[in-house]
C-alpha cells in the first residue's frame, strides 16, 4: 500500500488523471469517502449537496487529504433546473465532466403501514427523480456530446426486502432497473451506467437509527462486521476506471454477503449450546 496520504491505498497513481468527477451527497458518509478516493486517484473532483456549509468544510478537508482543490456546489438534485445548474457549474469551472456519481439519497425508519403518502413521495423524489435529473442532464450537457462518460448510481442492499424501510427498498430497486435500461439506451453515446448496491457501512449517518437497530446490524451480515467507507469508495473508483466500462448495466453488490442471508449469523438452528457452529466428526 502507498505510504503517501495523497494517493490511493490500492490503485496505481494517476488512475483517473485528466478526468472530472461530480459526487452528489458528497459532503458526508459514503459520498465524502468516494470523493476523497476519486481525488486520490487523480480526478478533478466536485461535490454537491443541499447544505453549503457542510459541503465547503468537506471540500476543504478532502482537498487537504488528497493534496488538490475540491469544489463544493450547493443545490437540490430533486429540481431539474438545479440539476442543470450543478452540471453547468462543473462544466464552467472544470472544463468538462467525465464521471457522475449519483450518491445522494435518503430514507427514514418506519414500518411500511405507517409511511404516509408524503413520506413515500419524499423518498421517491430524492432517490429516483433526483438520480434521473442528474443522469439525464449530464447526458444532455456533458457526457453524450463529449463522446462518453461514466454514471455510477448508488443503491442499497439487500435485494430481498428492507424491513422498516420499504419506501427506500422500492425506490432503490427502481434505480437498479433504470440503470439497466439507461445502460442499454445510451450505449451508442459511449456512456456507461452502473450501480453499486451498498450494504451496512460504518458512517456517521448510522446514529440516526434506533439503538436496537444499530446493535443488530452486524449480526445479519455473514462477514460479521459493517463495511468501511474506504471499501465502498474503492469500488466506485474501480467502476470509474477503464475497467468499469465492462460493467455497464450491472449492479455490483458490496455488503459482506448480507444479500445471501437475513437474520442472525450463524442461524439459530446451526449452532450448539456454546453458540458455535459444531464440527462434524469424521470416521
Amino acid at each position: 500500500m502507498s505510504g503517501d496520504p495523497g494517493r490511493s491505498e490500492i490503485f496505481a497513481p494517476g488512475l483517473l488523471s485528466g478526468r472530472v468527477a461530480l459526487v452528489t451527497g458528497g459532503g458526508t458518509g459514503l459520498g465524502r469517502a468516494t470523493a476523497l478516493e476519486l481525488a486520490r486517484c487523480g480526478a478533478e473532483v466536485a461535490i454537491a449537496g443541499r447544505r453549503a456549509d457542510v459541503l465547503e468544510q468537506a471540500a476543504a478537508e478532502i482537498g487537504r487529504d488528497a493534496g488538490c482543490e475540491v469544489r463544493a456546489i450547493a443545490g437540490d438534485i430533486r429540481e431539474r433546473e438545479d440539476a442543470r445548474r450543478l452540471i453547468g457549474t462543473v462544466l464552467e469551472s472544470c472544463g468538462g465532466l467525465d464521471v457522475l456519481v449519483n450518491n445522494a439519497g435518503g430514507q427514514f425508519f418506519s414500518p411500511a403501514e405507517l409511511i404516509a403518502a408524503k413520506g413515500w413521495r419524499a423518498v421517491w423524489r430524492l432517490n429516483v427523480e433526483g438520480m434521473l435529473n442528474m443522469a439525464e442532464t449530464a447526458l444532455e450537457l456533458a457526457l453524450g456530446p463529449a463522446g462518453g462518460g461514466t454514471i455510477v448510481n448508488v443503491t442499497l442492499s439487500p435485494h430481498h426486502g428492507m424491513p422498516g424501510m420499504a419506501h427506500s427498498g422500492s425506490a432503490r430497486a427502481t434505480v437498479e432497473a433504470l440503470t439497466r435500461e439507461l445502460a442499454e439506451r445510451w450505449a451508442g453515446t459511449g456512456v456507461v451506467v452502473t450501480a453499486v448496491a451498498a450494504g451496512t457501512f460504518d458512517t456517521e449517518v448510522m446514529v440516526k437509527y434506533p439503538a436496537s437497530v444499530r446493535a443488530g446490524m452486524s449480526r445479519s451480515v455473514p462477514l460479521q462486521r459493517m463495511g468501511t467507507v474506504s471499501e465502498h469508495a474503492w469500488l466506485v473508483a474501480l467502476l470509474a476506471s477503464p475497467l468499469g466500462r465492462a460493467f455497464s448495466g450491472s449492479t455490483v453488490t458490496l455488503d459482506g454477503a448480507r444479500d445471501n442471508w437475513f437474520g442472525p449469523w450463524p442461524p439459530a438452528g446451526l449452532v450448539d449450546d456454546s453458540g458455535e457452529v459444531p464440527v462434524e466428526e469424521r470416521r
